[in-house]
């Protein structure tokens, strides 16, 4: 086996292993957290993501595209990327901690000014191990990622469970945020027992701004509209009305966020050391695109079908007007990881400005299906932001196309019996919801069919996918 197949394998399955033992804790934790505390609470706390996430990726400044993107970085790359980093993220830190009062009033809740201050500190303390996680990334290490945020998660989320138990409220999420920032912090450090030398170099600057400006003018247009929803049905309708509308999407990005960034990490680093060698990048680029469409689009179109059962049984009664928005939300959300591929693709070719260029359409379209969406209330919000992300995954495969020799209708034709296969799962999955059994019976029996359907339907195809799945499982399996 080739070893850029080899470090596929080893980067998906620790990647997997990261991601879903990290997301399946804080899944855990978040429905403990939903049964002891209310809607509102989880509302307040999705009024200042936007504030947060812009922040964030300032902080960044697409300096971690750029490291990883490199095929050789110096302890001065590395430095001059953590000096700028912190520097912006201190001066983040004192923007929002004066602007607390001014977005509380925005909002008309008083309450929100302290939240903001107290959550705004995990800026300095993220901005300190950004760059831990890059190195980490570059070397294809997620095995020492997944025990840092493996352990923080579980011990934040703990002391988060015994401050709502003991009737905290939304300080039970403030708190666990910050503790879990913290907990990162420290064992990131400990685990890699490294820590980016103070040096700044001009040269070190101009190559990392050279290409991650861009990137950063991107990811703020994709991160004010990612949470541009929060900041609307939190201003136009109510607090319990984000809550709602947080836990569906929540729910929703679960399977489909996790595969995404766990192919997305590993496609990154590989595919850029594929750069140079186009008929490689493409045979590699659509295993990746065939693997994702094989795993993310049942598992959407599942959750989609059985959400009821699965909000009841979990969250409790008091949060089912959170599933006709989720059921909605699962048919733009699968998208997900074909766009993170494309993007993928682009960001290895060095064509940041293409994704400028791309971000900007595609964010100015997505504004106007908003504005016209929500007169419709939080359903038609939902429906016009699954509208976007098929219009936002067919624009990033028009971008794509050139670099790969490969059609629109090529890439199309790769995903359509991933696609067409989920549906089909998906009608008789919900077909068991209609039944006259309780909640769990039909969550079980919707799970067992569909699993079922979709496998054995893939076998007998003999799809592509089933057969790479299974060459991964031989290798690790039963060979040394």
């Amino acid at each position: 086996m080739s070893s850029v197949a080899s470090k596929s394998i080893y980067g998906i399955i620790w990647s997997a292993i990261e991601r879903f033992s990290l997301q399946g804790v804080n899944f855990v934790i978040g429905i403990i957290l939903a049964r002891l505390l209310f809607p509102s609470d989880f509302g307040m706390i999705g009024m200042l993501s936007i504030f947060l996430s812009v922040s964030q990726t300032f902080i960044d400044c697409g300096f971690s595209n750029a490291l990883i993107r490199q095929k050789e970085t110096s302890a001065e790359d590395y430095g001059t990327a953590f000096i700028i980093n912190f520097a912006i993220s201190v001066v983040a830190f004192v923007v929002l901690f004066f602007s607390a009062p001014y977005v509380a009033a925005f909002y008309n809740m008083p309450d929100l000014q302290p939240v903001m201050r107290v959550v705004s500190t995990t800026l300095i303390i993220n901005a300190l191990y950004t760059v831990h996680k890059v190195k980490l990334t570059r070397n294809v290490d997620f095995k020492t990622q997944a025990k840092a945020s493996l352990c923080a998660a579980l011990l934040s989320g703990v002391l988060g469970i015994a401050l709502a138990y003991n009737g905290f409220g939304v300080w039970s999420l403030v708190y666990q945020t910050v503790c879990n920032s913290v907990l990162n912090l420290i064992l990131m450090v400990v685990l890699l027992k490294w820590f980016p030398k103070p040096l700044f170099a001009k040269k070190s600057f101009h190559s990392l701004f050279g290409f991650g400006s861009k990137i950063l003018i991107a990811s703020i247009i994709s991160s004010i509209y990612s949470n541009l929803y929060n900041i609307v049905i939190g201003k136009c309708f109510s607090a319990s009305s984000l809550g709602f509308y947080s836990r569906a999407d929540q729910l929703g990005k679960f399977p489909s966020n996790n595969v995404a960034g766990i192919l997305s990490r590993v496609t990154y680093p590989i595919l850029s050391q594929l750069q140079d060698e186009p008929e490689r990048l493409k045979g590699i680029y659509i295993k990746y695109l065939q693997m994702s469409c094989f795993i993310v689009f049942p598992l959407m179109m599942g959750l989609a079908a059985l959400a009821k059962p699965l909000v009841v049984l979990m969250l409790g009664e008091k949060w089912l007007p959170s599933v006709i928005l989720l059921q909605i939300l699962c048919f733009g959300m699968m998208l997900d990881p074909v766009c993170n591929i494309n993007l993928n693709l682009l960001y290895v070719k060095g064509r940041s400005d293409l994704v400028l260029k791309l971000e900007i359409i595609k964010k100015t379209i997505a504004v106007a299906i908003l504005l016209v969406s929500l007169p419709f209330g939080l359903e038609g919000l939902c429906i016009g932001r699954s509208s976007y992300g098929v219009i936002a995954t067919v624009l990033n495969m028009v971008y794509t196309r050139k670099f790969l020799n490969l059609s629109i209708w090529g890439q199309l034709k790769i995903i359509m019996p991933s696609l067409s296969l989920s549906l089909l799962m998906a009608a008789c999955s919900y077909g068991i919801t209609l039944l006259q059994f309780n909640n769990g019976i039909q969550l079980v029996l919707g799970v067992i069919v569909g699993m079922l359907l979709y496998i054995g339907v893939a076998f007998m195809l003999k799809m592509d996918s089933i057969n790479y799945l299974l060459e991964m499982v031989k290798t690790k399996v039963f060979k040394k």
